[in-house]
């Protein structure tokens, strides 16, 4: 629908899901480290026929001295960022690996942006959504990649999943990420220290396996079902856009949510689309069809999970995606 984040993992079937589907990957990678027991999870379920269309050589000039105060930032960073992924990677330890250890052999695009802070909300009590502006015309993304996020004076690189659209980026040059709080110094300071103006500088990286540009996953506008978990109903993210996106297209979206720890009364609005306990075998058997494919996103033990159950009731490997990426 995210403290040391990852890359992409190895098994299974690890693929982008398309432009916007990923878009759903509401948490942080650098959050997600540090909650291993997390609720938060999604399943997309799509007819055949669908596209789930919703999921610099320098810094920019006159800023470069604010973000990274060099002679040659981007040498520095690109030197310290090479040696951090090869060399540490290499020692043996408990620790967790850090980001950047984690994407070291992910593909990452040459342009490293300079970004301001233009809006800071609170999408639940733990997770903030930053919006962020960038003037530089040469930086792009793909639904499903995610940002190295470099921050003056913190020496740890975090990782983000963008949260946007591509095209948002490109009509307003806006870029959103949501963000759990954890005490990984790249998490910690967006929700402590990250005000509006606060400057940062990101570059895109992740690699994409069977993305075809502007055409999603092959799949034209059909059905979608989305089944949504988390503890409680106020730490699903995005529910008023979900809400309105089942307005706009009715009988085309759908969401069951579900939450697994609520203890207090679910507001009237949302009432007739939660149910309480985990999505299930018997949520999910009835959607089994020849021409429905299937998009999970949360932890890598929920995608397992979730997996041997598709697996159990039918479903062909090759139409579940997902990418295991902490």
């Amino acid at each position: 629908m995210a403290p040391g984040s990852g890359g992409s993992g190895t098994g299974g079937r690890e693929e982008a899901a398309p432009d916007g589907a990923r878009g759903r990957d509401f948490l942080s990678r650098d959050a997600a480290a540090g909650t291993s027991d997390s609720e938060d999870c999604l399943v997309i379920m799509a007819r055949a026929t669908i596209y789930v269309g919703y999921t610099v050589p320098q810094l920019l000039r006159g800023a470069q001295s604010r973000i990274f105060p060099s002679d040659s930032a981007l040498g520095v960073l690109r030197r310290s960022a090479f040696c951090y992924c090869t060399g540490s990677s290499t020692i043996k330890s408990k620790r967790k690996m850090d980001h950047l250890e984690r994407t070291a052999n992910n593909f990452r695009q040459e342009v490293i942006a300079q970004a301001k802070v233009c809006g800071i909300t609170n999408e639940s009590e733990t997770v903030k959504r930053l919006r962020l502006a960038i003037a530089n015309k040469d930086f792009t993304f793909k639904a499903g990649q995610w940002v190295d996020f470099f921050i003056p004076g913190v020496s740890v690189v975090g990782g983000f999943s963008i949260c946007s659209s591509p095209s948002l980026l490109k009509r307003e040059g806006i870029l959103e990420l949501a963000v759990k709080y954890t005490v990984h110094p790249p998490a910690h300071w967006i929700h402590t220290e990250c005000t509006l103006d606060s400057e940062v500088a990101l570059r895109v990286g992740a690699d994409l396996h069977g993305y075809q540009e502007g055409k999603g996953n092959r799949h034209k506008l059909g059905t979608v079902k989305l089944y949504y978990s988390a503890k409680t109903t106020s730490e699903l993210l995005f529910k008023k856009n979900i809400l309105g996106l089942m307005k706009a297209f009715p009988g085309k979206i759908t969401c069951c949510f579900h939450v697994t720890q609520q203890r207090s009364q679910i507001c009237e609005e949302l009432q007739p689309h939660v149910t309480e306990g985990r999505i299930s075998e018997k949520d999910l058997e009835k959607h089994v069809s020849n021409d429905t494919s299937w998009y999970i996103c949360g932890p890598p033990p929920m995608i397992e999970s979730i997996s041997k159950l598709l697996a159990n009731i039918g479903v062909p490997r090759n139409c579940v995606f997902f990418e295991k990426w902490w």
